[in-house]
Formats: C-alpha cells, structure tokens, sequence
C-alpha cells in the first residue's frame, strides 16, 4: 500500500505537540492494545482531525484509516496520506475494494479504524451506526474496539477541548458474531458497539465538562 513506517514515526513527532496546543487533547484508555494481531477501532466522527487524534493516542500500535476519495484528488497530497495509513473509500457505493484492502491490512495484523456512523457528525452528536464495522468484524473473526472522541469545550469553536477514550475490546463471541451471522446478529453488534461508544461519551461528558 505504500505507506512509510518512518514517516508515520515522523509525522507523529510533528503533529503531537501542534495538536496538544490546538485541541488540548486527553486520552483514556481502559485497556492497552495488545501488541500485536489484526483488530478493528470503531470510532465516532466529528472533525477532519479525528483520524490524527486517534493515532496520537496510541503510541505503541499503528493505525490505518479508510478515507474519502476525494483527498486522494491531489497527488502529492493523496500520496502524503497514503504513507501515513489511509487508503481511499468512496463512500456511499459499496465499496468492496476498500473493504478488502482493510480486511488485509488486519490479516496481516494491522488495526483497521472504522468511522461507525459512516461519515462526519456536523453538529458532534452522535449518529445512526452503520453495519460495516461488525461485518467486518464477523468476517475476520477480530475483535473491536470502541473509541469515543467527545468535546468537552464550546462545540461551535473549532479547536475545543477533546477527550479521546478507548474502552475494552468486544470479542466476536461478546458481540454475539460467527463466521455464519446474519443480518440480526450484526444489528445486535453494532448496537453493542455503538452502546459502548455512548456510554463513554456520557461518562467524559461528565468527567471533563468543567475542563
């Protein structure tokens, strides 16, 4: 896929303390990631820096991203990107090569992070879910983990205060998936996951409001 393990290193050099001044950025996470093995984040969406947010959080694993196919318009850009782990979606066709290109990124034992609602959030609430995050999950038989990016500033400032909150990992058997689920068994995962992803942003709400 071409993507550089040093620019990566690079760019987290770089972006850290930028990001740390912009958004004053907090990370919980309630378990580590193991260190090694395919698995999936399913996070929530709310800003074009999510994706940098997420992988500063996370010091010790590497994290790939689907990304719209029109940051790929520019070349220098679209390579940029690319070297830094995101490859293209085009959002709203099915896009099968996406998939498979995430699905071999976590059987080569990668993380593949997944927006769950399947596009950015204008007003920071929380949206419908999408299934694709636990079919994938049901196909490769990986766990998911439930990442939370909550505001916990004046939402209509662009750089408000932000925590970024990791919770435990859900086991296909937790999320209730085998290699034969069906459409039932994947709604009632992506309920669990998207319950969990609720469940932290209510907690931080809560925790951090006054921060």
């Amino acid at each position: 896929m071409g993507q550089s393990k040093a620019l990566y290193a690079v760019g987290k050099v770089v972006c850290k303390p930028i990001f740390k001044l912009l958004y004053r950025y907090i990370t919980v996470i309630e378990q580590p990631l193991p260190l090694e093995g395919g698995l999936i984040i399913a996070s929530n969406h709310i800003s074009n820096s999510d994706p940098v947010l997420l992988g500063l959080s996370q010091k010790k694993r590497r994290l790939f991203f689907m990304a719209k196919i029109e940051l790929f318009k520019n070349k220098f850009f679209g390579a940029l990107i690319r070297a830094l782990g995101a490859f293209p979606v085009e959002r709203g066709a099915g896009d099968g090569k996406a998939i498979k290109t995430g699905e071999d990124l976590i059987r080569d034992g990668e993380i593949m992070t997944i927006f769950i609602e399947g596009g950015r959030s204008k007003t920071g609430e929380l949206m419908r879910p999408r299934s694709g995050c636990a079919l994938v999950a049901q196909q490769m038989q990986v766990p998911v983990v439930p990442a939370c990016i909550t505001i916990v500033g004046n939402k209509k400032h662009t750089f408000a205060k932000r925590v970024i909150h990791f919770g435990k990992p859900l086991t296909p058997e937790k999320l209730g998936l085998t290699p034969d689920s069906g459409r039932r068994e994947l709604k009632g995962a992506t309920t669990m996951i998207m319950d969990e992803i609720k469940r932290m942003r209510e907690q931080d709400l809560i925790e951090y409001k006054k921060g």
